[in-house]
């Protein structure tokens, strides 16, 4: 019977060709449906209303001119004459030592993919600076609990250890050298193949766009929000190079992003999350890179972004 039960689980990961669910800890304590669908929801909730560090309605004015048809997300025309952030207050938002140590990491990275990354001394320094510093905030601390709670982790230490190394740990895209990360291409963004991939935080997205380095061109998804973070579809050309529809938060925290998608990362590996912000449901998409690992056969994260 239980030989039955396991081939009737295991086939629709052998059809669909999706990754079969493997435990987070090596003790096998906890897989990843230790979490229930409810206790995702109502972790989300806390994690939004924990936000202390987001944006206030008066730190952004955004600017978004013109919403694109389905049909025209694809063409790459620039339907905004102007920039997107009209206004960002940096002096608040930026000094905040989570945004400050997030912002460090953003020039650590080689953006085509096929060059390996180097991470000298200074930038493990970097990062481990960032985690110190989201690991005091709330946010962090909701979710390392919830986590040790449902035997995910044996202690907020385990967890901010493998965070580090889902999310900075390096592979390989181009079956070269390791010249990718979870953190590169969801927060930075990467150039794969001649077009824009990942790129989903909107720090990055500002900064770019304020350097010149990066026109937007038009939204096709404003979330049901009326305050910060809400969600978008945007259309951007990063230099020369398009992308179609990036979804990402606008002004949230770092600490909250990184949250939100290590949450459904950890409980729902290569599928849709659905979380709740402020009584507004929203669904996290999460991949698993396959091709490699670390540790006892965990993975990387290949991706993760809010579905729009």
């Amino acid at each position: 019977m239980k030989t039955s039960f396991f081939a009737l689980w295991l086939l629709p990961c052998m059809i669909y060709g999706a990754h079969v669910p493997v435990p987070i800890e090596a003790n096998n304590v906890a897989t990843v449906f230790s979490a229930t669908n409810a206790e995702i929801t109502s972790l989300s909730e806390q994690l939004y209303s924990s936000d202390v560090n987001k944006a206030a309605s008066g730190d952004i004015t955004l600017n978004l001119q013109y919403k694109a048809s389905s049909s025209q997300t694809s063409s790459g025309t620039d339907f905004a004459s102007q920039k997107l952030f009209s206004y960002v207050n940096e002096a608040k938002l930026f000094a905040r030592p989570t945004f400050a140590r997030f912002k460090a990491l953003l020039d650590n990275y080689i953006t085509i993919t096929g060059t390996a990354e180097s991470v000298p001394t200074a930038e493990v320094q970097e990062q481990t600076a960032f985690l110190d510093e989201v690991f005091k905030t709330t946010v962090i601390s909701k979710l390392s609990s919830f986590f040790i709670s449902k035997g995910y982790y044996t202690s907020a230490a385990s967890f901010k250890s493998d965070l580090k190394e889902m999310w900075f740990g390096l592979y390989t895209r181009t079956k070269g050298p390791l010249d990718s990360s979870g953190f590169e291409h969801a927060f930075h963004g990467e150039i794969h193949n001649g077009k824009i991939s990942g790129f989903h935080n909107w720090v990055k997205l500002y900064l770019e766009e304020k350097s010149g380095q990066l026109n937007y061109l038009s939204y096709s998804v404003d979330g049901p929000w009326t305050t910060y973070p809400d969600v978008y579809g945007l259309q951007i050309r990063w230099s020369s190079y398009l992308k179609t529809l990036s979804s990402m938060f606008i002004g949230s925290s770092p600490e909250f992003e990184l949250a939100i998608y290590t949450l459904c990362y950890v409980t729902r590996p290569d599928g849709l999350c659905t979380v709740s912000l402020g009584g507004k449901t929203l669904q996290i998409q999460t991949y698993t890179w396959a091709n490699s690992t670390y540790g006892s056969g965990k993975r990387y994260v290949a991706s993760s972004y809010p579905v729009v």
